[in-house]
């Protein structure tokens, strides 16, 4: 399942546990199940995010997916399927 993350001032539907930054996340798939599996998946990866980079800087300042994909955040199956942003992700 792939999940679309983007860094938010105002709404969280997850935070990261080492800065407590809040994340809202598109899911590619609705099902609680995987919704929760995939919750586990998105909170290691931004709390890795503080082994990279530090500070303020840690987490990406646009979109990003988990699992990591290589093409353009917004054209990602997260963002097209869970309605995801279409510009500035």
């Amino acid at each position: 399942m792939q999940v679309l993350c983007k860094a938010s001032m105002t709404a969280s539907d997850v935070r990261c546990s080492v800065c407590g930054q809040g994340f809202v996340v598109y899911w590619e798939r609705t099902s609680p199940a995987e919704q929760a599996d995939a919750r586990a998946m998105v909170q290691k990866q931004i709390a890795e995010h503080h082994l990279l980079g530090s500070g303020s800087g840690a987490h990406p300042t646009t979109g990003f997916n988990v699992p990591q994909w290589d093409g353009s955040p917004e054209f990602s199956a997260a963002s097209l399927l869970g309605g995801g942003p279409e510009r500035g992700v």
